[in-house]
């Protein structure tokens, strides 16, 4: 057991590793792109380009959020905050989440106005311009693929990231169906994507039961357990967009197994994805006086 908590640790730690060095590359990138994008908008007078440098400097806004929010799951929890900061990963996604819609927002309102008052193709300079914009915002998603499903903020990154690949797609081909419609489409594809970022992270931050989690599941997982009898007041939560937590009163046959099954069911709620479990044993007749109960 103490085994298996160790490499989970190791592996948690090893996580955050790897994404803060996929986040200090993401932030550089971007950064980059978006100073030379202002410039050339700039010196060509492109409000297209300007539009975009302003929408991926939000971006970089968002990764710069997200990546604070993993920094603060490393803090050590304090009189103040029993549980540190790991909250924050929730808010930041919910926020996150918000910006993405409203930059969905923007992108239908652009596509509107070409449609109204089309504008000539921009020189092959602004068009080389938003090709180097796919690459950048392509590698930048690519850094966040594989850790996408783990957490939401990740997720929002990926989002971020790849609707604003499509959208430099659609610039560097400039085609009329492409650039007068395809940004619609493309601002749909980005609106059902994020809503599940949104719904996700306000039920997250409501300490609703995390998706993927199956309450009745995990129910009938404790009550498989040699020993047990029954369990109640079962609540899990968020602690972070990445860490679980439980609590749940165990009603046992007899008190002298407590250990015995106290062990049994850590280890399995651990295969189940959650990790930071809090028992109460009760003896089989006894009331509980919980309200929620």
């Amino acid at each position: 057991m103490v085994h298996n908590h160790e490499h989970h640790s190791h592996e948690h730690v090893h996580q955050l590793s790897s994404l803060n060095k996929s986040f200090i590359i993401g932030i550089t990138l971007n950064i980059l792109f978006v100073l030379v994008e202002f410039g050339i908008g700039f010196y060509y007078d492109s409000l297209g380009l300007l539009s975009d440098a302003g929408h991926n400097l939000g971006d970089v806004a968002s990764l710069v959020l997200a990546m604070l929010a993993f920094r603060l799951t490393k803090v050590h929890p304090n009189s103040r905050y029993t549980y540190g900061y790991k909250k924050s990963t929730v808010l930041v996604s919910l926020l996150n989440a918000v910006i993405l819609l409203v930059a969905v927002g923007i992108i239908i309102a652009e596509s509107i106005g070409k449609l109204l008052h089309p504008t000539p193709v921009e020189g092959a300079a602004i068009a080389w311009t938003a090709g180097v914009g796919v690459v950048i915002n392509a590698v930048t998603a690519w850094l966040f693929m594989k850790d996408k499903e783990k957490d939401l903020n990740v997720k929002g990154a990926y989002l971020h990231m790849a609707a604003d690949t499509l959208v430099s797609v659609g610039v560097v081909i400039s085609g009329i169906i492409i650039m007068y419609t395809g940004w619609t489409i493309i601002a749909v594809i980005i609106v059902i994507s994020t809503w599940g970022v949104l719904h996700d992270s306000l039920r997250l931050s409501l300490d609703g039961v995390p998706v993927g989690i199956d309450t009745e599941k995990i129910e009938q997982l404790i009550l498989s357990q040699p020993g047990v009898v029954g369990c109640h007041h079962l609540h899990i939560w968020a602690l972070s967009t990445t860490e679980t937590a439980l609590t749940v009163h165990i009603v046992l046959d007899e008190m002298n197994h407590m250990e015995e099954a106290k062990l049994l069911i850590r280890h399995a709620l651990e295969d189940a994805g959650i990790h930071h479990v809090t028992l109460e044993f009760e003896c089989e007749g006894a009331t509980c006086d919980e309200e929620t109960c």
